[in-house]
């Protein structure tokens, strides 16, 4: 493995690496969106999925072809997909997924793994709709695309999956420090708490996602069970996602597309949404 891959990676460095001194509100949230919906606590749009352990929130705007959103993990929310929501709720039925153990969603009892992340966004589906759907994840959310349309591939038609390439353990290492995480800007976890149902096991969970994080795989057998197509995307800066791990999943996957947007980290979408969505387009309507 080349060593240049193996490095520790601070999830803090998701907001101050790429927004600077902006706060996680903000960074999740684009200006012209701040306020407007609140997204992952919008009642009016909000329901629950019962899983075997936990129930699941998800939201729902539009209508048309089924588009699941999955956001990223740990310092992520349904907040940082606002504007792939305003965009894509205009032509599709846009169901934003809160994953476990983030917003309004429980963590549950079960071990964490991505055939349980997979069957969550499954029960959410089942609920909505019969048709297949489109899936759009990011980092944590692009690893359960492919991991559900690896186990239920008669339930999805595409993926779209930003910031997640070949991971194998030893690849990098993920630490945490909740402490810092908390203190990165107080405010954004005041809101996040208090629309979570289990707010005194998030330090736990946080604690259960490092060693599930470090000890994932997401190699040749998960990418060579995808038959439908994926739009793979990744920022060319992205520290969580190397470049050549991107491209190495790209070149696993039997049906794919690959999309680079140059100059950016691994938020690829909140820093150049312009490029993300002229990109996303065509692969949608082919």
């Amino acid at each position: 493995m080349n060593s240049k891959l193996i490095s520790a990676i601070y999830l803090v460095f998701c907001c101050s690496y790429v927004y600077g001194q902006q706060n996680l509100r903000r960074a999740f949230q684009p200006p012209s969106i701040v306020n407007k919906i609140p997204y992952g606590a919008n009642a009016k749009a909000g329901h629950y999925a019962k899983t075997k352990d936990a129930n699941i929130y998800y939201e729902v705007y539009g209508k048309g072809q089924p588009i699941v959103l999955l956001h990223g993990g740990i310092l992520g929310s349904t907040i940082e997909m606002a504007e792939f929501i305003d965009s894509l709720s205009k032509n599709f039925q846009v169901i934003a997924v809160s994953t476990r153990g983030h917003g309004k969603s429980e963590i549950g009892s079960l071990p964490i793994t991505y055939e349980q992340k997979a069957d969550d966004v499954l029960s959410v589906i089942n609920v909505i709709t019969k048709e297949k759907v489109v899936i759009l994840g990011f980092s944590d959310g692009a690893y359960t695309s492919y991991k559900i349309a690896s186990m239920y591939p008669e339930r999805i038609k595409k993926v779209i999956a930003i910031g997640a390439g070949e991971q194998i353990p030893g690849l990098r290492k993920v630490v945490f420090n909740p402490k810092e995480l908390l203190n990165t800007d107080k405010a954004y976890w005041t809101q996040q708490k208090a629309i979570m149902p289990e707010p005194e096991k998030l330090e736990d969970f946080w604690a259960k996602m490092e060693v599930f994080y470090n000890t994932m795989t997401a190699s040749k057998e998960l990418f060579g069970s995808i038959k439908c197509p994926v739009l793979i995307m990744a920022g060319e800066l992205d520290r969580n996602a190397p470049l050549s791990t991107v491209i190495n999943a790209y070149n696993m996957l039997p049906n794919s597309q690959l999309c680079i947007i140059p100059n950016t980290g691994h938020v690829v979408f909140l820093e150049n949404f312009a490029a993300v969505w002229e990109s996303i387009v065509p692969f949608l309507k082919y």
